[in-house]
């Protein structure tokens, strides 16, 4: 099982001494991959469903996990997730192949469809419609990075006689889908390298397996985009027994969260390794 750290654009490490030290005892430490969450702009006051507080810092994630690439050299970069639906897509294929190259080919893109109204408000996003934009705008990137003349016509982007270089240097850019809906398997079995979810219990991560599986009984997969791989961010402490609950149940990479996003670098590579020295 590979195992993945979240959080590193958010909390202490919107600093970028503590972002840099994080990354590096994290590459250090053996972990996989360094995973970076996003949200724009957050209802002020809170309001059920969003998960932080108006004042929480984050940075953008791509922005980020590009100043994690020019402090590591082999740890893998991971949006977890990018809020499709709220980015131009053109412009989220040039930050995209920009960090791919500078990384030099480290980079997974995670993506989901968003659930905060008030977000896609501030922004001027589609938020009735934001599974079919983001279906688009999956097409629209494929294009991009892909085609040798990219052209795209949909309801919700359009392009032709456009080029854009550098490519990643991935081909193709690893995907990987998050959401624990009917529509995100869906996404998930036909679009994605990856499947992601985010602070899951076993129980509930059984549930959304089945759910993936029920999704492949109603839409096929491309046989070029292999097994779709399953990581999962852990809710609450990770102990051996539900290490091995995740394993049993088939989860390719636990994601682990820091203790808190005030800890250090420091603490936050210890707590992360105290959750790993629990699973041997």
């Amino acid at each position: 099982m590979h195992l993945g750290l979240f959080h590193i654009n958010m909390g202490l490490r919107v600093q970028p001494d503590q972002l840099v030290a994080t990354a590096q005892a994290a590459e250090a430490a053996g972990f996989e991959s360094l995973w970076a969450g996003e949200h724009v702009v957050l209802p002020d006051p809170q309001v059920p469903p969003s998960p932080m507080g108006p004042q929480d810092p984050a940075l953008d994630s791509l922005v980020a996990l590009a100043f994690a690439a020019a402090a590591t050299s082999s740890i893998r970069l991971a949006t977890g997730i990018v809020i499709l639906p709220q980015r131009n897509p053109v412009v989220l294929a040039k930050q995209v192949a920009s960090v791919d190259v500078l990384s030099r080919g480290r980079l997974t893109l995670g993506v989901g469809v968003g659930y905060l109204e008030p977000e896609f408000r501030a922004i001027g996003a589609n938020f009735a419609e934001r599974g079919a934009v983001s279906d688009e705008f999956l097409d629209a990137l494929e294009h991009l990075w892909y085609d040798e003349h990219p052209e795209y016509h949909g309801r919700f982007v359009e392009f032709a006689g456009v080029d854009a270089h550098p490519r990643p240097v991935q081909q193709p850019v690893p995907i990987v889908i998050g959401g624990h809906t009917a529509p995100a398997y869906r996404r998930a079995v036909r679009r994605g390298h990856g499947w992601y979810g985010y602070a899951l219990t076993p129980e509930q991560t059984a549930d959304c397996l089945a759910g993936l599986r029920a999704a492949a009984d109603e839409v096929t997969r491309p046989s070029d985009l292999g097994p779709l791989e399953i990581s999962v961010t852990p809710r609450g402490r990770l102990t051996a027994e539900r290490a091995e609950a995740f394993a049993q149940l088939g989860v390719n990479r636990l994601v682990v969260s820091p203790r808190s996003p005030a800890d250090s670098a420091d603490e936050t590579i210890t707590g992360a390794l105290e959750a790993v020295a629990r699973l041997a």
